[in-house]
């Protein structure tokens, strides 16, 4: 995996869920890259993996959200870059993502379940976001533009 870190950006999906209230969840991260910071759910696409089939797993995994592909809606290509690798404990290996954004917005409040990567799962409002020095900047981008 660090050969194709080191020579190629990773492909991966983030998810803005919405809930009824148009506040968005979020996840205190406990590793990198966005370690100690909030962040949407999210992750990278397997090879081999669909993108329907990515983004059902990665809210399901990170959330314990159930989503039909179908409910959502592209929210563009972003990119990130960090130079604090969960792939590597040195900085001399970053890492690219292509992001996949897809928003979400619930009809009903889930039942949220913990995964391994965050200590918390919150809803928050968009300025709230914005103002936050805890919401990592990839995210805020999200709610900078329209798009998301």
């Amino acid at each position: 995996m660090r050969t194709v870190v080191r020579l190629a950006p990773l492909v991966s999906i983030d998810l803005v869920i919405l809930n009824r209230a148009n506040e968005a969840l979020l996840g205190y991260r406990t590793n990198r890259p966005a370690k100690g910071k909030w962040f949407v759910p999210g992750g990278r696409v397997k090879k081999g993996e669909r993108i329907k089939d990515a983004l059902v797993r990665i809210a399901r995994n990170e959330t314990g959200i159930k989503v039909l592909p179908g409910s959502a809606v592209f929210a563009g290509v972003h990119e990130h870059f960090y130079m604090n690798s969960v792939f590597s404990a040195s900085r001399s290996l970053t890492t690219h993502y292509v992001v996949l954004a897809f928003r979400i917005t619930l009809r009903k409040d889930p039942e949220l379940r913990l995964d391994s990567q965050h200590t918390r799962l919150a809803w928050f409002p968009a300025g709230e976001i914005l103002r936050m020095g805890t919401v990592h900047k990839n995210t805020k981008a999200y709610f900078r533009t329209k798009r998301a």
